[in-house]
């Protein structure tokens, strides 16, 4: 996987060069270098690939999806990228160059656009939340910063489930930011900063908040300070006209309808076509799966940070009551083992991205059947990590010091046991 791309800063018109695996970008006053980890032209070998499909294909059988799109890079070993299935039950090509929503991998961007504004100076990581965003006077007392709502350490809850039926019987609806926040604000708080709670509302105050600062919309700023830094070519924030994901080809999203005992998989709801704002900061982006890819390998390693900085993801907690003591969450993401990354759901899809920042091994999935939130993506991204980091090296090259504390098996046979129930549909 190659992470190229030209920067335009603010302050100044900004002339690149691009070139194989090196990404820079100038200005009269700063000046942006990337270079990713080296990674292996090649393959990966047969049978790390045989036991990757076989995880996938599980995975498309468990979660009622038609489809998968996936990407796997070793640097040290090969890659492997590809589509599996069909568009939907009655067939259409599957391309890993089409774009689909990336859903809560939204959080880790909106996250660097806080970051970048606060390295500018534009604001600070401890402002109150209340100084940009109306309707929130509660958080002033509280004392609720920015960077609170990043680190979902904010106390508030999250709108999906009040909000989960309208999505998917109106997916056309256009919804205010604030007024799809306010569901969440709605539910009961928990003491700010001190556990994390996975808040929807919290990333939709973030993008209202750094609007106001900024004088941007919030697809400008993803553009400006994530997507045009790292050449994600097929990577934005859409408005809030519904529209499918991307310009181009687009991966079908879908989801089943319940019946009783299960659910009906005969005949999948198409949910391609919807407006971004049911997302927004929180959820809202598309990519497709080389872009996806190409941003966490960066994102994991902090690339994107040109100052002098604090360690985003350097205190994190546990990601739930009871999660093993090596799924952490922080900073717009997750922290699995040494990985960092995002999984989600949004009408239609189901996504996940981790990488490595040590040594660039990165995974990335997305499932075009949502039913089921972000369990199977997460799932089937963490299986294929425990296999695709046991590939051997190629030749002339060294494995690193690389492991996952938890197996390939564990998660394939969790996903076994967690699949969906298909019911006939009555006569």
């Amino acid at each position: 996987m190659q992470l190229l791309s030209s920067r335009r800063w603010r302050a100044a018109t900004a002339t690149a060069a691009v070139l194989a695996l090196v990404l820079t970008g100038c200005s009269s006053e700063d000046s942006f270098t990337y270079t990713p980890p080296a990674q292996v032209d090649g393959a990966l070998p047969d049978d790390t690939v045989a036991a990757m499909q076989d995880a996938v294909d599980n995975a498309l059988t468990a979660s009622g999806a038609s489809g998968a799109i996936v990407g796997v890079w070793v640097p040290w070993s090969g890659s492997w990228v590809t589509a599996s299935g069909t568009q939907n039950r009655e067939g259409g090509e599957l391309s890993t160059e089409m774009s689909f929503r990336i859903a809560d991998v939204t959080r880790l961007m909106t996250c660097d656009v806080l970051y970048a504004l606060a390295d500018e100076g534009t604001v600070e990581l401890d402002a109150n939340v209340a100084d940009y965003v109306s309707g929130v006077a509660d958080m002033r007392e509280q004392g609720v910063t920015l960077l609170d709502l990043c680190n979902g350490t904010s106390g508030a809850g999250s709108s999906e489930a009040t909000v989960k039926s309208a999505w998917l019987n109106t997916p056309e609806r256009v919804w205010a930011p604030l007024e799809l926040a306010g569901y969440g604000l709605a539910r009961p708080r928990l003491a700010p900063a001190t556990t994390y709670r996975d808040s929807d509302a919290g990333y939709l105050l973030l993008g209202l908040a750094l609007e106001r600062a900024s004088g941007m919309s919030a697809s400008e700023l993803i553009a400006e300070y994530v997507t045009k830094p790292l050449d994600l070519a097929g990577t934005s924030l859409p408005g809030s006209a519904p529209a499918v994901p991307g310009p181009g080809p687009a991966m079908e999203g879908h989801f089943l309808n319940a019946v009783e005992g299960g659910y009906d998989c005969t005949a999948p709801v198409d949910i391609t076509k919807m407006s971004a704002s049911s997302g927004f900061t929180d959820s809202g982006a598309v990519s497709t799966i080389t872009d996806l890819g190409r941003y966490v390998q960066a994102e994991a390693a902090q690339k994107l940070r040109t100052k002098e900085k604090p360690d985003r993801f350097g205190a994190p907690l546990p990601a739930a009551e009871g999660a093993a003591s090596w799924y952490q969450a922080t900073g717009g993401g997750y922290l699995v083992g040494s990985m960092i990354g995002q999984q989600g759901w949004t009408p239609g899809y189901a996504t996940a991205a981790y990488s490595d920042p040590t040594t660039g091994f990165t995974v990335a999935v997305v499932l075009n059947d949502s039913t089921a939130g972000a369990l199977f993506a997460q799932q089937l991204s963490w299986e294929l990590a425990a296999i695709a980091s046991k590939a051997p090296a190629a030749a002339g090259q060294t494995a690193p010091e690389f492991g996952l504390p938890f197996t390939a098996e564990q998660y394939h046979q969790a996903t076994t046991d967690a699949a969906l129930v298909c019911v006939p549909p009555a006569e």
